[in-house]
Formats: structure tokens, sequence, C-alpha cells
């Protein structure tokens, strides 16, 4: 039961994640014509037809991709507590599928910020998927860039950064607890 628990868990988180780079590329404003946009964007279309019909756009927000990441979320949390023959209160499962959202948007920074990383080391120049990584990652990194001395071309902004979100992780864990642990 523990495999088919965690490959139900990661199929619908990589979904979520999907769903989430969506709403993020649209709000960053990124390369629409990038390569990884233009997969994010069919492998996402199907389940955001019908929700866009009803529920419109804001500015360079995508409420409708917001409501479907929330239903994915919650759907997860419900499927995942039905398979271990477990219920919880509706108010607990809506809050685990918001946390479970903002989770997930902290993991997938995390992860950009790492591969963005590494791939400054390695790279001999701008790819399409590096220039993705730092439309959508240079928002966060470009205020704490700002407010650093100069290291002489060292860049400790994505460093910092990384910090942070350990410190926001951790935090949410001192104040949540283990609702936090299971989102």
């Amino acid at each position: 039961m523990t495999a088919f628990y965690y490959l139900m868990s990661l199929a619908i988180n990589t979904y979520l994640m999907l769903i989430i780079l969506r709403i993020w590329l649209q709000a960053a404003n990124a390369d629409y014509y990038n390569p990884l946009s233009q997969f994010t964007v069919k492998v996402t279309q199907p389940c955001l037809i019908p929700l866009k019909k009803i529920i419109p756009n804001a500015g360079r927000i995508d409420f409708a991709a917001v409501v479907l990441a929330l239903i994915i979320s919650f759907a997860k949390y419900k499927l995942l507590y039905s398979i271990q023959g477990q219920g919880f209160p509706l108010v607990y499962q809506l809050t685990l599928a918001v946390l479970g959202c903002v989770k997930e948007v902290g993991t997938l920074l995390f992860w950009m910020l790492i591969i963005r990383a590494v791939l400054s080391w390695i790279s001999r120049g701008f790819n399409p998927f590096e220039i993705l990584l730092a439309q959508l990652t240079e928002p966060f990194m470009a205020p704490i860039r700002n407010k650093l001395p100069d290291l002489g071309g060292l860049d400790l902004s994505p460093m910092l950064l990384l910090v942070l979100l350990n410190f926001c992780n951790f935090l949410m864990f001192n104040l949540l607890g283990p609702l936090w642990s299971i989102a």
C-alpha cells in the first residue's frame, strides 16, 4: 500500500506543480513560446478549459488555474486519506489543500534556484531553459541582490534566498506543527 500511496502522491504533486508553474509563468510574463512554457500550457489546458469559461483572469493572474490548483490539492488529500481509510473534517481538508499549494510553490522555487545555480556553473551560454528560469526567479533574487554589497561577480542572492526559504519552512513547522508536515 505504501508504494501505491507514493506513486499516487508523486503523480498528483507533479501535476499540481505544473499548474502552479503555469500560474507563475503568466504572472511573471515569461516567454510564452519557450518549449517549457508550451509544454506546461498543453499539459494543463484540458483541465482548465471548463474553469476558464466560468472564472475570468484578473490582470496577469489566472484565477481559473488557482482554483484548479486548490481543487487538485484538495482531491489529493481526499483521495490519499480515503485510500488509508482515514477521514478528516472538511475544514481540515481545505486547510491542507491551501497549505499544500503554498508548500508546492516553495518547493518549486527551491528546485528552480538549485537548477539555476548548477547551470550557472556548467553552462556555456544561455539556452531557452535558462532564460525561462531567470524570468521566473529574478523577481525574487533581484531585491536581495540590490541590498548586497558588490562582491566582484560573486552572486550570493540564490544562496540567501534558499536560506530564507528554509527559514520559512521551519517557521511554518513551528507555527503549524504536524499540519505543515502533512501538507
